[in-house]
């Protein structure tokens, strides 16, 4: 029988009791410590069917999900962009038997809305014996990504993560007494899976910042390509210690890559493609192709099916469905699942042309387009709007919009004073062109085309409006 997540971190503990787990800006504890602190927090839980975490980049934030994990108590993995309505909901649904965060997460939980008891891990300590997880049980129930709207509550199992586990141990060159840098906030499942992924290998976790964990000694890092560009603009290294990037979220661009090599020199860089239901699909190493479509190899056991170009994936990495008032629903269908994303397979290879729906994909974060229209109409004076992305080299792709006005007009800043006060930060747009009249298709659809060669025009004519006046000056 497959070996679960947090059995895999207890025989680590047990080989090698002494080795460094875990080193954040606060702290730095070995096994031995690691895993006493987390079969204390496990005992505290026993008996509870969810607990809910917000997790920050800290050692607290890991041994509270390795001991819901090591007990079978469900991990409702809270997020930092929740809207106060978003957070109500989640809890409504899950009703963990206890909310957890760090002391310096609780000021953020009370300004997202939430008035109850917070906990802390240490406060969860006892000597009791907990429970024990067995493999279809509940291990996680994540929150898709998307900043905006109604939250869709992703369910999945101890299995399926150690199968997940399992891919990972035979595709990425993690081993004991590597140092791997997870720099991310931990309420990104990239990088708390990868630093969990890491404390399975016996390997060391840095949560400290990617340029300080990298001039240490990193030898892995876990990234998304806005913390590539980071890397780049740092004007550090170059480091040739480093031999492997773990990357997700929005595509990375082939420059991006480049600029990166060139900083870590030594690096496999390694991109995948998955989502929360899906887990892992595809990857691929080095530069990329020249082919911006292509999404690289499948994953062992994963299939592919085309589906009036619809991607729909199947494997044993696949989540169990979403949960809603009714239980868990809406999983997949005779093994089978899509999140709409339009695609090719040809052999292994997998091309992707984007998602079904018009949603973007900011720094790793959904942004519903629908939505930051939405905030913007409500303003008095603005009649239409329209959101679509556009290229960000640090992002991936940002949100911009363009409105129509009436009469009554709003000023500029009050537009900006409603949509900051009104959308989380990766929803707010990064440019709002105003126009006489959205641009239409013969058909009446919004022309996207002509709507994203509109806002840059607008772009580059403030770019050099800008270089003009600094000339003057």
């Amino acid at each position: 029988m497959t070996e679960l997540l947090a059995e895999r971190i207890a025989r680590r503990a047990t080989e090698y009791p002494e080795s460094t787990a875990i080193i954040s800006s606060r702290e730095r504890v070995d096994y031995r410590e690691f895993w006493s602190r987390v079969t204390r927090t496990a005992a505290g839980l026993d008996g509870m069917n969810r607990v809910a975490v917000l997790p920050t980049s800290d050692v607290e934030s890991l041994v509270v999900v390795t001991a819901a994990a090591y007990a079978g108590v469900s991990i409702v993995l809270l997020h930092r962009h929740l809207m106060p309505a978003q957070l109500t909901r989640v809890l409504e649904l899950a009703k963990p038997g206890a909310v957890v965060a760090s002391p310096q997460q609780h000021r953020r939980l009370r300004k997202i809305g939430y008035d109850g008891t917070i906990q802390t891990a240490v406060a969860l300590e006892s000597a009791g014996s907990p429970g024990r997880a067995l493999p279809d049980t509940e291990l996680l129930v994540g929150i898709t990504s998307g900043t905006t709207g109604e939250p869709k509550l992703f369910v999945r199992n101890q299995q399926s993560w150690a199968t997940t586990l399992d891919r990972s141990d035979a595709t990425f060159d993690i081993g004991t007494h590597d140092l791997v840098s997870t720099p991310g906030v931990l309420d990104h499942t990239h990088f708390l899976y990868g630093a969990l992924h890491a404390l399975t290998r016996g390997a060391t976790v840095d949560l400290r910042p990617v340029v300080e964990s990298l001039e240490d000694g990193a030898t892995h890092l876990y990234s998304v390509p806005t913390i590539a560009w980071d890397v780049v603009r740092s004007d550090t290294g170059p480091l040739p210690g480093v031999r492997e990037v773990l990357s997700s979220a929005a595509r990375w661009p082939r420059t991006g890559r480049q600029a990166l090599q060139e900083v870590l020199s030594n690096a496999a860089l390694v991109h995948f493609y998955g989502a929360s239901e899906l887990s892992f699909v595809s990857f691929d190493r080095g530069l990329g192709t020249t082919d911006e479509n292509s999404a690289g190899e499948l994953f062992d056991g994963v299939e592919i099916d085309i589906r009036a170009d619809l991607v729909f994936v199947r494997s044993d990495m696949l989540f169990d469905g979403y949960l809603t008032e009714h239980g868990v629903a809406d999983g997949p269908v005779d093994g089978w699942m899509s999140v709409g994303d339009r695609g090719t397979v040809t052999g292994n290879q997998l091309r992707l042309f984007g998602r079904d729906s018009e949603m973007l994909i900011r720094a790793g974060l959904n942004v519903e387009p629908a939505a930051v229209e939405a905030a913007l109409t409500a303003i008095s004076g603005v009649s239409e709007a329209a959101c679509i992305g556009i290229p960000d080299a640090r992002m991936g792709e940002a949100p911009a919009a363009a409105i129509v006005v009436d009469d009554n007009a709003p000023t500029i800043a009050e537009i900006w004073r409603h949509v900051r006060a009104t959308l989380p930060s990766p929803s707010i747009p990064v440019q709002i062109l105003t126009l006489a009249s959205l641009p239409r298709t013969p058909r009446g659809k919004l022309d996207r085309l002509a709507l994203a060669a509109a806002l840059a025009d607008q772009r580059e004519g403030e770019a050099a409006a800008d270089a003009e006046n600094r000339l003057d000056r």
